[in-house]
């Protein structure tokens, strides 16, 4: 069952995005065609969630929702079909973290935003150290993938307007530590995956970010 509504929500999603989106997508060939892979990316929560999890099939992608979210019937549908893991936001939640790993241990790809929360303006926020802790935790590549445009998608949908919505995917990377992992680290880690992200926008979306002469990268290590 969960099968064929992954088929049903890919196929009319297509349709969907071919009315309301001009779509410009660049390097998606360098997404590994199996393997664990932790996706990390910008997120203002209108449309890009749909959007990368179409534009990767057939690769599989998952990642959290937010708990009160399930409470839809039709996004408990969707979230059902995709294997997204309900996260109790603003607190530590354990469950939503060792499901995360299990779901790369498959060798699926997790999305995740650093920054936490959806991004209403699409200008960015200081990033969590959730997507360092899923790094450290899992040892899985990490790869950003930055988007830009869908920020007035509702607003252009209500006009009756396509939407010019940009998608870009960079390069792989690990994280690698020696030693004891700080609270203080794992936020340094935070924003090095920040920068990355950052430096595929353009540059009036950076936002706490903006100054790229700050990015450093002494946990990254490209493959």
């Amino acid at each position: 069952m969960k099968t064929f509504s992954l088929w049903l929500i890919t196929n009319l999603l297509r349709i969907y995005f071919r009315l309301t989106l001009r779509l410009d997508v660049q390097g998606m060939e360098k997404i590994p065609a199996a393997g664990p892979l932790i996706i990390i990316t910008n997120h203002t929560g209108q449309v890009e969630v749909p959007v990368m999890a179409t534009l990767l099939q057939p690769r599989k992608i998952t990642g959290w929702g937010k708990a009160e979210a399930f409470n839809n019937p039709f996004l408990r549908w969707v979230f059902g079909a995709w294997r997204i893991i309900p996260v109790h936001r603003g607190e530590a939640d354990m469950t939503a973290l060792k499901s995360a790993l299990r779901m790369l241990e498959e060798g699926k790809i997790f999305g995740v935003a650093p920054e936490g929360t959806r991004n209403k303006t699409g200008i960015l926020r200081r990033g969590l150290p959730g997507a360092a802790i899923l790094a450290l935790k899992s040892g899985a590549p990490v790869m950003p993938a930055v988007h830009w445009g869908g920020e007035v998608f509702l607003k252009n949908l209500k006009l009756f307007k396509r939407t010019d919505f940009h998608v870009r995917v960079g390069e792989p990377f690990h994280i690698k530590v020696e030693g004891k992992v700080t609270g203080e680290i794992r936020q340094q880690i935070a924003d090095e995956m920040m920068y990355r992200i950052a430096k595929m926008l353009p540059e009036e979306y950076r936002g706490e970010y903006s100054d790229l002469s700050k990015a450093t990268e002494t946990f990254l290590q490209n493959l």
